[in-house]
């Protein structure tokens, strides 16, 4: 018997020749060795396969016919077919065929045929699909509900896998085809075909069943998918008469198979994981979004699944599909065959580190030194909904495969200058490494890569790319560096340092010789610099909603971060002014060095008598913003005295608080107020810039006003908080 081509339609009653007998094939049974039907399962992997599937039969029936794999079955001399392979498309034909018969009331006459398709896993298979033959829905509500409403239809049905498989498929057939017209005379004209193979007489032996279906081993989605790019290809192949589809599936089951076999889940001593399925799919999907921001677009404007990818990237109708292909080999290949270096780990480790290291690059310790394992492990969710290789670590790697696809032209020595630089970028682009829609910037962002891995120039006219700032910092360095390359090991350790992450413009090139300076102050206790600095004057920067101020934290850094990377904040100029003014005031600085600077300072102001604000914030801790290092003030050019301390980043909140107020009288500070007065049982305290006043309770008059003596500059001569607790023990 010869394979022929066939519908689900005209292959019942259709005459088989084998030799000099003829077989007529009437009925179609799925044997009891067979597994369940599948496509309606409800896991992820499953429900993208129902979705893609279905959305190929829907362009089937509305833009052009479809021709399905092969189907392998046996006809016995009673003309009954027991499917070998096919068994899952058969089933959903079959479910396909009654939708459109009942739907648009097609002659029973025209559908009768479908009484010879049964299921003999389980009896209640069987007669299920004898049912659902005969029954016609309303289509008023979800057919799955509407049949297992039906007397004829056992609540127990509802356990059987292949049962409840169907009901999920029947609604989703409804919900691709409710809309669609003359459904069944597509499928009569054909719309819907696959290539029939009849085996007869081969004893089919449970023994051939599991060899040749796998029983309960469906193919895995990257055999599914390994399959479609090799179709794919191959179409591509008969049109440019290239056989790249031979050897990109040479290299998927050999050369890159060996590139991730020792980065396979469990790694190379696990016993139960002998694939790297999730390894290539994972990679494979960033090479895509590669591709994608190469087109000048964002991801997130695409589907993640891998095969909406490939139809996207690798489809034989698309132009660009010889170019991706390229891509494809080259992101894989360079990693393959490094020169010098026995395997990728050992490369990246060869300029990368964690902490600071003569030519190394600093890389943050909660991420993993080697970047190609992390996104192969961590590049998508399970799901492949969510990204977990983040935006920045995609450019860093993005930047070394570059390299590594232009070793002829690029020396490792000038790339592991140029790799720094574009780290400092990275880690100083937070706001511009962006891919949302709106603000799509990782297309420059890769075109500036581009130019600094193989030319060494860091391109200014790209717009729209990295932070402009850190951008203007590197080209100094350079140029820096072209005048002054012995001072280069001396600039990449003020880089490295872990309050700077490759931005210096805080100490700046003129004072490179106060890098170990600054080395030994960020070694003391972070609430003594905070005091030191305030000692030579008020540090802070005022944020641009002009209202809420940034300083020091005695326990996260990120307040320092905001400090001493350029940004849209005012006064860092004054902040950096104030730095180098501490710094040079010691070769060397120690926690003890620091609270001499802080005594003598609190004691020249009490023995003076002059008691500006930072002599409050040095010697009262009640001062020293929260965690954030916030505080608020909206009149800080007429009212310098008057800043609230901040508790969170970005909002006043019951915990804000007026910090002569709350170091005063704590238990009487008001949380009603946002920290903004004392109350007692008949008035209350509220704080102005030269005074305190108090209130009434009952008509909120002023009932009396304690001045604070400033002198001609506005500056406190008495101590207020000393004042205010003198007059509250006499409430």
């Amino acid at each position: 018997m010869g394979t022929t081509l066939h519908s689900f339609i005209d292959i019942f009653d259709t005459v088989f020749v084998d030799g000099e007998e003829n077989v007529q094939l009437k009925e179609i049974k799925i044997p009891s060795i067979q597994r369940d039907y599948a496509q309606g399962r409800l896991d992820s992997d499953v429900s993208r396969v129902r979705k893609r599937f279905l959305g190929s039969l829907y362009d089937a029936i509305v833009n052009e016919p479809i021709t399905l794999d092969f189907v392998y079955g046996d006809i016995d001399n009673e003309g009954i077919m027991t499917p070998l392979d096919g068994q899952q498309r058969l089933t959903t034909l079959f479910l396909l065929h009654w939708f459109a018969a009942k739907k648009e009331n097609i002659s029973w006459d025209e559908y009768s045929f479908l009484e010879n398709f049964s299921y003999e896993t389980r009896y209640s298979a069987r007669d299920f699909c004898a049912e659902l033959v005969k029954f016609t829905p309303s289509f008023s509500e979800k057919i799955s509900e509407e049949i297992v409403n039906q007397v004829w239809f056992p609540l127990d049905w509802k356990k059987d896998p292949t049962i409840s498989s169907m009901l999920v498929m029947l609604d989703s057939i409804n919900e691709q085809f409710y809309e669609v017209p003359s459904i069944w005379e597509q499928l009569k004209n054909n719309a819907i075909t696959f290539y029939f193979l009849p085996i007869k007489d081969m004893g089919l032996t449970d023994e051939l069943y599991i060899k040749m279906n796998s029983r309960g081993k469906p193919l895995t989605l990257f055999e599914h998918f390994k399959a479609e790019l090799e179709r794919e290809i191959r179409v591509l192949d008969e049109k440019t008469g290239e056989k790249n589809a031979e050897r990109v599936i040479g290299n998927i089951d050999k050369t890159w198979t060996d590139l991730l076999w020792n980065y396979r889940s469990g790694g190379s001593d696990a016993a139960d994981d002998n694939i790297i399925d999730d390894e290539f799919l994972r990679y494979f999907k960033f090479i895509c979004d590669i591709i994608c921001y190469r087109n000048g677009e964002s991801p997130q404007g695409y589907s993640s699944d891998v095969f909406d990818l490939l139809n996207l990237y690798f489809s034989a109708e698309d132009d660009n599909t010889p170019d991706n292909i390229k891509t494809l080999e080259a992101f894989f290949n360079c990693w393959c065959n490094i020169p010098n270096f026995d395997n990728p780990t050992e490369f990246l480790a060869s300029f990368m580190a964690n902490e600071h290291t003569t030519g190394k690059i600093i890389v943050d310790s909660k991420n993993k030194i080697d970047i190609f394992e992390d996104c192969i492990h961590s590049y998508s969710d399970k799901s492949g909904r969510t990204r977990m290789f983040p935006l920045n670590r995609i450019v860093l790697l993005y930047a070394i495969t570059v390299y590594l696809q232009h070793q002829a032209d690029v020396t490792y020595d000038d790339f592991t200058r140029r790799i720094r630089i574009v780290n400092n970028l990275i880690q100083n682009s937070e706001d511009e490494v962006s891919d949302r829609l709106d603000r799509n910037r990782i297309p420059a962002i890769l075109q500036a890569v581009d130019a600094i891995i193989l030319t060494g120039v860091i391109d200014d006219s790209i717009e729209n790319n990295f932070n402009v700032n850190q951008i203007q910092e590197e080209k100094e360095k350079a140029a820096f560096l072209v005048e002054h390359p012995e001072q280069a090991q001396t600039l990449f350790e003020l880089e490295d340092h872990k309050m700077l992450k490759g931005q210096i413009s805080i100490v700046g090139l003129d004072n490179l010789a106060y890098t170990d300076r600054f080395t030994s102050l960020f070694d003391c206790d972070l609430d003594k610099i905070d005091c030191a600095l305030m000692t030579i004057g008020i540090y802070g920067q005022q944020e641009r909603n002009l209202w809420r101020f940034q300083f020091g934290s005695k326990s996260l850094q990120i307040a320092w971060d905001e400090l001493f990377h350029k940004s849209g904040n005012i006064g860092f100029d004054k902040t950096k002014d104030i730095l180098i003014k501490l710094l040079s005031t010691n070769a060397t600085f120690t926690n003890s060095i620091l609270s001499g600077i802080i005594s003598d300072y609190i004691t020249a102001c009490e023995t003076n008598g002059t008691f500006p604000w930072n002599y409050y914030y040095v010697k009262y801790p009640v001062f020293r913003p929260g965690s954030f290092g916030k505080l608020s003030n909206s009149e800080s050019a007429s009212k310098p005295y008057l800043y609230s301390i901040m508790q969170t980043k970005t909002q006043c909140s019951q915990n804000t608080y007026m910090p002569y107020l709350k170091e005063s009288d704590d238990a009487h500070l008001s949380k009603d107020s946002l920290g903004q007065r004392l109350v007692y049982s008949d008035v209350y305290i509220v704080c102005e810039n030269d005074s305190y006043v108090i209130h009434s309770i009952t008509d909120d008059s002023i009932v009396n006003t304690l001045a604070i003596t400033q002198n001609e500059d506005g500056i406190d001569t008495e101590d207020r908080i000393v004042k205010l607790k003198a007059y509250i023990a006499n409430i």
